[in-house]
């Protein structure tokens, strides 16, 4: 038992109940996760992490649930904690609590200290594996428990934010075990980056204020992938897109897929809705607010809350005030009101009624979180200290199974087109 931070159990008042809710969701959310659950069915029967302690930092919802409970079912200690304060279901956390082999100490609304002494307690189990999104799990493993590198085998990351950072720490030198970058594999980018993040955004500003898209100027900030599925998806529910960027290449993909690009400082004038995607801070600052009409919406939809600059917001505003369920009201001298939703957090987690990415989608990514742990157990001593892209035999792998599943077929290249993509002799 961690020194730190009581699990979850301890901080409800009903935890069976809680238990009987969560599971309910996890079991909704399965039904949709093929790739899940045929990975679930190997792992269980083979047992590839017997002996293993895997430390994980994940927005703890029913669908990462079902992840982490297919790593215990594999053999696995598993201790788990949330990345993000607002983005944790209690009931969910507490149903993974009930399991034998997974010790949950995610809670909803922590504040700073208490994600802290989480993630401390998740690291006091001694892991062999960490799981990470944001890198916050790799971070205080590096800074604070230095002693434990030589036993852990390496880790996966899952989002943009925390693969910028690993890095970042890589080019220093100061990364000292392997961790895969999930996020930057194309069962991951292609498909929660552009549809997850698009949809679930959207998805969560609709429903966190009855409004409508149709007619608005959406302004997205940033055009990564994350960017390109909100842009995709306002346009397709009739906004009028306007797309900054610092990036000159892609500035240039989003004016000739029709959007209007624009500097933030003119886009600030135009736009009804702001979502930001670029996983940097100061997107959205003072000189912004002090130009942007009344009524805006403002989200974020990267992975921390410093991409809308609120402290410099709140020194603008004259009063501030919950204007509906995870919807604050900041309003400015001239009467303007600017409403920034999950107070700047991750909007589509961190909302009152969030529900993250389709279900469909996350099966995906966490299809390729599972075989990159497995990787890991079965030939970590193979990769060096670093970020490392995942395998395409692995990514492939989980796309194989997801077809599968859809009963899709597909081509294949026959041995005379092999024979030909893998020369250079053949000519005109």
């Amino acid at each position: 038992m961690s020194e730190h931070y009581a699990p979850v159990s301890e901080h409800l008042s009903d935890p069976a109940t809680a238990r009987r809710e969560g599971r309910r969701k996890m079991d909704w959310a399965l039904q949709h996760m093929p790739i899940l659950q045929e990975l679930r069915e190997s792992f269980t029967a083979e047992q590839p992490f017997e002996g293993e302690v895997i430390a994980m930092a994940m927005h703890v919802e029913a669908k990462t649930a079902n992840l982490v409970e297919l790593l215990a079912d594999g053999g696995a200690e598993v201790a788990i904690t949330g990345c993000n304060p607002l983005s944790t279901h209690d009931d969910v956390s507490a149903a993974l609590d009930g399991h034998d082999r997974i010790t949950s100490y995610a809670v909803r609304g922590v504040d700073d200290e208490g994600y802290y002494e989480a993630l401390r307690s998740v690291v006091s189990h001694d892991p062999t594996i960490t799981v990470d999104d944001g890198m916050d799990m790799v971070k205080i493993v590096h800074e604070e428990y230095p002693e434990l590198i030589d036993t852990i085998v390496g880790g996966a990351e899952e989002t943009t934010t925390g693969v910028h950072r690993l890095r970042a720490m890589d080019e220093e030198g100061a990364l000292e075990y392997p961790v895969f970058a999930v996020n930057d594999t194309p069962m991951k980018r292609l498909f929660d980056n552009v549809h997850g993040t698009g949809e679930s955004s959207l998805a969560t500003i609709a429903m966190t204020t009855n409004l409508s898209f149709a007619g608005k100027n959406v302004v997205v900030g940033g055009y990564g992938y994350c960017g390109k599925g909100v842009a995709k998806k306002a346009a397709g529910q009739n906004a009028n897109v306007i797309v900054t960027e610092v990036e000159p290449r892609r500035a240039l993909e989003a004016h000739m897929e029709g959007y209007d690009v624009l500097p933030m400082q003119e886009a600030a004038e135009k736009g009804d809705v702001f979502v930001t995607t670029t996983g940097n801070r100061d997107v959205i600052t003072e000189e912004h607010f002090e130009v942007m009409k009344d009524g805006v919406l403002l989200a974020n939809a990267g992975h921390f809350d410093v991409e809308i600059n609120l402290d410099q917001l709140e020194d603008l505003a004259v009063d501030t005030y919950e204007a509906r369920d995870g919807v604050e009201a900041y309003e400015m001298p001239d009467g303007r009101r600017l409403n920034v939703l999950a107070e700047g957090r991750l909007v589509n987690l961190a909302a009152p009624i969030a529900l993250g990415h389709p279900v469909e989608v996350m099966d995906q990514s966490f299809g390729i979180q599972a075989v990159c742990v497995r990787e890991l157990v079965e030939r970590g001593d193979e990769y060096e200290a670093g970020v490392h892209d995942v395998p395409d035999e692995l990514d492939r792998e989980v796309a194989e199974i997801k077809l599968a599943a859809e009963g899709v077929e597909y081509d294949d290249l026959s041995a005379e087109q092999r024979e030909y993509m893998g020369s250079w002799e053949h000519g005109t």
